[in-house]
């Protein structure tokens, strides 16, 4: 017997009101906590080197000013300007990401098959993202160490997981 394509259609829009609320607000909270967890890391990082604020000083130079001054990284001076500007688009990037998540978890939480599918979009969402950064920012990659970048993103994504787990208590997954 054949499923009906309207129950799939049913689980995405059978939200209450409220719920679909929650689900975004926790998909805020998700993307603060990711951003946050991100930024201090490379704060650690950029404290450890004598040089606080580098890292969102060059991400927000090569993302404003498309690149100028990076030609000689290590004379680049910290701006306060550009690590507000990149920490707001970071956080917002960040937010988008976490009511994605949280979205697709609630879906989950209704339908236990949609569950390893979000799993198996969050391995290929990391792997997308540390494939794509080294090949289309390599140099700003190269600049901040990939492993640095890489512990980052586990580091943003554990947090994530970490609140959202906190708020799901009831998913199970089922292939």
């Amino acid at each position: 017997m054949a499923a009906r394509p309207e129950s799939r259609l049913e689980v995405v829009h059978s939200l209450d009101p409220r719920d679909t609320a929650t689900i975004y607000q926790d998909g805020i909270v998700a993307g603060v906590l990711g951003a946050a967890a991100v930024a201090l890391w490379f704060l650690i990082l950029d404290t450890i080197g004598g040089r606080p604020f580098y890292t969102p000083t060059v991400l927000g130079t090569a993302l404003f000013r498309r690149g100028a001054d990076l030609n000689a990284p290590g004379g680049l001076p910290i701006s306060l300007e550009m690590v507000g500007m990149f920490t707001w688009v970071h956080t917002l990037v960040f937010v988008a990401i976490g009511g994605i998540a949280s979205r697709l978890l609630a879906i989950a939480e209704k339908n236990p098959s949609f569950g390893f599918g979000v799993l198996l979009l969050f391995v290929m969402f990391q792997a997308g993202f540390t494939v794509a950064a080294m090949l289309l920012a390599a140099p700003i990659v190269g600049l901040l160490g990939w492993p640095a970048v890489l512990a980052a993103n586990l580091i943003a994504a554990g947090a994530m997981a970490a609140y959202l787990w906190s708020r799901h208590r009831t998913l199970t997954v089922a292939p």
